[in-house]
């Protein structure tokens, strides 16, 4: 069975995404700064997507002692390689996210449009929240399952 990404992180993306989808209908400055922001924006959640956020669904059964199937301890380290290994480029891309949201909230103030400066802060918080708090632990999830179980390879003479 595949990973499945916790539904509060899949829920955030998706409304991250609608609200800027939205301010890029809006005429002017301010859709113009949000089509900018959704040109980088949404290859880069489509990356948190397939290899950054599905580990985390693990963590709470983790956390509680419960053992990951071989099959998803596989797939979680293979998962937490790649981010590891491309992280730098992740963090580039949250910088071009912010840059591009930079000019979204300027739109946003000229035009005294306060729910999509409201926007910009959400994202810019969402990106601080990965950097601070998931990468790091999808990066020790990593660390842990092979570390306990292996390269997904579980074996029941492992030491627990």
């Amino acid at each position: 069975m595949p990973l499945v990404i916790p539904q509060v992180l899949k829920l955030d993306h998706e409304e991250l995404h609608d609200g800027v989808a939205r301010a890029s209908r809006e005429k002017g400055a301010i859709g113009a700064a949000a089509e900018r922001v959704l040109r980088v924006m949404t290859p880069h959640m489509e990356k948190e997507e397939a290899f950054a956020h599905p580990p985390l669904g693990l963590l709470e059964d983790v956390s509680r002692g419960v053992k990951p199937s071989d099959a998803e301890i596989g797939e979680a380290l293979a998962m937490t390689e790649r981010l590891r290994s491309g992280i730098l480029d992740m963090l580039a891309e949250h910088r071009m996210i912010s840059a591009a949201v930079e000019e979204l909230v300027a739109a946003a103030r000229a035009a005294n449009r306060v729910e999509y400066a409201e926007l910009a802060v959400r994202l810019i918080h969402h990106a601080d929240v990965e950097e601070r708090v998931l990468y790091p632990a999808v990066a020790i999830l990593g660390s842990y399952l092979k570390l306990r179980f292996g390269e997904g390879r579980a074996s029941s003479t492992q030491p627990s």
